[in-house]
């Protein structure tokens, strides 16, 4: 039997992907990465240890807890609050995906002696013709993760497994309900891991010492002064709520210019572009993008986006620009933009950097 190192959250998601692979004949090994603790010492919804543990102990497999908080801390929350007060907004799961939780994952697999490592996304680890790794959609576009996975390596998914792509989420409800795993109808966590009711403002407010939120103006796209904002970090591009400004018709967040610390706004029309670049490239399915070429891809600005069809050349070392066939809304810099192909799996990705 092969030995596969099963992360798990404390989750209802985590635990049916153990249950699925040593009902395969896999030697399970459950580990939770431990990230993050609140002020008041409670963990973060990605690592519940006493859930985690509980349902190994129902399925009788070794269950162990990973301390990687200065990891975390280094690899994704200073990166995310970093970005944010410099007018971009990041989505740190993706970081944690290839900085923390691979990482922590397979070097706790090589520790064990396991080959494998398995985690309970809702994706497609597969391997191409051409003898490269990559992930394809889930068949649950509902529930579908591979976004979230565009910058894991090659070596990372050569020994990785997800069990959960051919798979709806009422179906993983069910198996958990049949075999009467505890956390057969635990609630789904929707916010990010460290970010209390999604605050992110109020979060860097009071986590970054050298910060503190500078007031500034509303300007129009020629420049003019509209009115005074209450510090960056509170907007987002596209945001239409809680501007504090009224102008009579509907307003957007066009752009964040952090060096002058304006914010530009605009009416909706002007959120919509036909091309963007990306920096911090990562393929898969791909090895590169050459210059002097052009692929076809239907590219996605956001994880609830469903994508739209566009052209992607490499413009210099470090970027590629994409055209659109049709505009795209509110294209934010510091989210990734991923590249799909015909077959719905992921050639690779980039940050926005417009």
């Amino acid at each position: 039997m092969s030995k596969v190192a099963v992360g798990m959250s404390g989750g209802v998601d985590s635990a049916v992907t153990a249950y699925i692979l040593k009902k395969m004949g896999y030697d399970v090994i459950g580990v939770t990465l431990k990230t993050w603790l609140n002020d008041e010492g409670e963990v973060s919804r990605c690592c519940e240890i006493d859930d985690a543990k509980a349902v190994a102990d129902q399925l009788d497999f070794p269950y162990y807890a990973v301390n990687c908080a200065d990891k975390f801390r280094k690899c994704v929350v200073e990166p995310f609050t970093d970005m944010y007060i410099h007018g971009m907004t990041p989505n740190p799961c993706i970081e944690c995906n290839r900085y923390v939780k691979w990482d922590k994952l397979i070097e706790f697999a090589d520790s064990v002696g396991a080959e494998f490592v398995a985690t309970g996304h809702y994706a497609k680890v597969v391997r191409l013709d051409n003898g490269r790794y990559t992930v394809e959609k889930s068949v649950s576009a509902q529930k579908d993760q591979t976004y979230m996975l565009y910058r894991l390596t090659q070596e990372q998914l050569s020994r990785t497994i997800m069990p959960l792509g051919n798979l709806t989420k009422d179906e993983v409800r069910k198996i958990a309900s049949a075999v009467e795993l505890s956390v057969a109808n635990k609630p789904d966590s929707q916010e990010i891991c460290f970010v209390a009711d999604d605050d992110y403002a109020n979060y860097i407010e009071q986590n970054c010492e050298n910060y503190k939120p500078v007031e500034g103006n509303f300007v129009d796209e020629s420049g003019n002064i509209l009115g005074r904002h209450k510090g960056i970090v509170h907007y987002t591009v596209g945001q239409r709520k809680g501007l504090g400004i009224a102008l009579g018709k509907p307003i957007y967040v066009k752009s964040i210019n952090a060096q002058k610390n304006e914010v530009v706004l605009c009416d909706e029309k002007s959120l919509y572009t036909s091309e963007l670049f990306c920096d911090r490239l990562n393929f898969l399915a791909v090895s590169d993008i050459p210059y002097g070429e052009k692929i076809s891809a239907n590219v996605r600005i956001r994880y609830h986006h469903s994508g739209e069809q566009a052209q992607i050349e490499r413009v210099s070392d470090t970027q590629v620009k994409i055209s659109f066939e049709n505009p795209v809304r509110a294209a934010t810099p510091g989210q990734s933009a991923v590249f799909y192909n015909e077959n719905s799996q992921l050639i690779g990705g980039g940050i926005v950097c417009i």
